[in-house]
């Protein structure tokens, strides 16, 4: 291997590409290697912690979880601020950011109809509205978390939102975060 590899499942969502757009805003040449969903049990027990995505960098161990994946690119490029506090606070954005997914997610795996139904609708009415008010009320001037600069927490924030807003979840209106 003679280039960093980042490795995740083959769709232009979630944890995986938020780590190839910071990868690709970095300007980072990187192998990426898209993982078929079909392949995924027979390496999961190989990897560091039985998930995705993975960053391997020549002579380093692996490195696993999006948020420590994209802390890395972002302190060696310039994505991530330097001052310890505000990356701090950068950080908090991120771990909200899989808060959300970590309320969501259990959701997926509700095979009855009328229960993923309840649970979403529920999520809908009070969970995403709540977490979306104390993300906005970290949020300063804007446009991006750290004023006029783009940072990795950004694009966490933007791959999360953008997923409830194209209304691919059902029973979560693509409207919950308007306004």
């Amino acid at each position: 291997m003679t280039k960093p590899r980042l490795i995740y499942f083959d769709f232009p969502g979630s944890r995986g590409e938020e780590c190839r757009i910071a990868l690709h805003l970095a300007g980072v040449d990187f192998e990426d290697v898209r993982v078929p969903r079909g392949d995924w049990e027979g390496m999961k027990a190989s990897t560091p912690y039985g998930s995705m995505p993975i960053l391997e960098i020549p002579g380093r161990a692996a490195l696993a979880h999006s948020n420590a994946i994209l802390g890395l690119i972002g302190r060696k490029h310039g994505l991530h601020p330097a001052d310890p506090f505000e990356a701090a606070r950068h950080e908090g954005f991120m771990n909200a950011v899989e808060d959300l997914r970590g309320q969501i997610g259990p959701t997926m795996r509700i095979s009855d109809e009328a229960q993923r139904k309840a649970a979403r609708e529920d999520l809908a009415a009070n969970y995403v509205p709540a977490w979306a008010r104390h993300v906005e009320s970290q949020l300063g001037a804007g446009p991006f978390v750290d004023g006029e600069t783009l940072n990795v927490a950004d694009l966490k924030l933007f791959m999360a939102t953008r997923w409830i807003r194209s209304g691919s979840i059902d029973h979560i209106p693509a409207s919950v975060l308007q306004g």
